[in-house]
């Protein structure tokens, strides 16, 4: 045997895939209700954006929205009064909400992170000092009946599910792994389900091949983003859906349209006017419509879940 084939044996055997697939099998895999993909929308800011959202989903029939991935500008913006309304909002119209805590590598005195060079390190956060801020802002946002949080970094994710087993954290409460972890990977995805992420998102601008080998390696949903902002390669990947859902299944669609996102004038800064927010929101409730619609066309037998499938970590106030 020689040392590449070794090397490839060596990688079968530990469960990652030792090529992309070329031939894109169909996953057998699914969420528990047996359906293949659910939608997912960012940028739910404050209660103010998710009234908007609720809005649209009833002007087009309400179409399914299953998760919402909120306060990017950071919860710790939030009064508490705002967090009481949005966790009722929430429950009451039967999505998943991951709130984004907030001390980040871009809040305090490092800024390496937004040097050039310095942002290839990753949105990692920086000393114990900093950490324990963080865990203290999902604390408080459990307190309010959140279940859902977005982590960036591998060792705040370790320590997250050493809380949980230690009863400081609820056994019920499930982290997803942000782009910003910028994970590619059959590996990298193995490395985060072990680690304990309920749901990873990759980097956006990866092959079908590529999702289609991290899916073989990984039991957890993957989160796609199907259309990305400007800042971070403007991308939409819409007649695509089909294919990333038959390969990646389970999967979310990630709609995240706009400029920016985190850096500079992007638009989770919480100086953003509320109603871009509100704007942008209604439009991809639009787009969820269209995506769903276009797979559908081509893959009737994809199912989509229904609206508040009953693995959802719905916030209970």
């Amino acid at each position: 045997m020689s040392e590449i084939e070794e090397i490839l044996k060596a990688m079968e055997d530990v469960g990652v895939p030792s090529e992309d697939p070329k031939d894109l099998p169909k996953s057998e895999k699914t969420f528990p209700d047996g359906a293949n993909y659910r939608m997912e929308i960012s940028g739910i800011e404050r209660p103010s954006t998710l009234r908007a959202l609720i809005e649209e989903r009833e002007k087009r029939d309400n179409i399914p929205i299953h998760r919402l991935i909120c306060t990017v500008m950071g919860s710790t913006y939030l009064t508490d009064d705002e967090l009481e309304d949005f966790a009722q909002l929430a429950h009451d119209n039967d999505m998943e909400v991951i709130l984004t805590p907030g001390p980040r590598s871009s809040w305090n005195i490092g800024r390496q992170v937004v040097t050039p060079e310095g942002a290839l390190s990753g949105l990692r956060v920086r000393g114990s000092d900093n950490i324990v801020r963080a865990f203290k802002d999902i604390k408080r946002c459990i307190d309010f009946g959140f279940k859902g949080f977005l982590v960036t970094d591998e060792g705040v994710l370790w320590l997250a599910n050493e809380l949980k087993k230690k009863g400081v954290i609820p056994e019920d409460i499930t982290f997803k792994v942000s782009i910003y972890a910028g994970h590619g990977n059959a590996a990298g995805g193995k490395v985060l389900e072990n680690l304990g992420a309920g749901t990873f998102n990759p980097l956006g601008d990866l092959s079908i091949p590529m999702f289609a080998s991290i899916r073989k390696a990984i039991d957890i949903p993957i989160d796609i983003h199907i259309l990305l902002a400007e800042s971070m390669g403007g991308f939409n990947r819409f007649y695509e859906g089909p294919e990333l859902a038959r390969v990646a299944s389970p999967c979310y669609f990630k709609i995240e349209p706009g400029e920016g996102l985190a850096a500079g004038g992007g638009m989770y800064k919480p100086w953003t006017d509320p109603e871009v927010h509100k704007f942008l929101t209604k439009e991809k409730v639009k787009h969820a419509e269209i995506i769903h619609n276009i797979i559908q066309e081509q893959y009737p037998d994809l199912k989509l879940s229904e609206h508040g499938a009953d693995d959802l970590y719905i916030p209970q106030p």
